[in-house]
C-alpha cells in the first residue's frame, strides 16, 4: 500500500479512484491498485499495468484520453479523481 501524498492531487496516480465517462455517457469508477490486490473481494479495482490504469497515468479531471482494446481505440472523459486519504 503507498501512502497518500499531496503532490498525488489533482492528478492520476497509483491508488487513486477515478470516475471516467465515454461519449455514450457509460461510467466507471475502479482504484487503480497492484496486480496483486486485484483478487478476491477487490471490485471495482484495476491493475497499474493494466492499458487503462496506462492511459489515465497523470491525467487530470476534465482530461480526455484514448485507451487501446480489444475492440479499437476507445475515447474516455476524466469526471473525478480522489485519494484515500490516510
Amino acid at each position: 500500500m503507498v501512502d497518500y501524498s499531496p503532490q498525488q492531487e489533482g492528478k492520476v496516480f497509483f491508488g487513486a479512484w477515478v470516475e471516467i465517462e465515454n461519449d455514450a455517457g457509460d461510467v466507471k469508477t475502479f482504484r487503480i491498485v497492484g496486480p496483486e490486490e486485484i483478487y478476491g473481494d477487490a471490485k471495482d479495482y484495476i491493475s497499474i499495468d493494466s492499458p487503462m490504469a496506462r492511459a489515465l497515468l497523470k491525467k487530470e479531471v476534465d482530461d480526455e484520453f484514448t485507451v487501446r482494446t480489444p475492440e479499437g481505440e476507445k475515447e474516455w472523459f476524466i469526471n473525478s479523481i480522489e485519494y484515500e486519504k490516510n
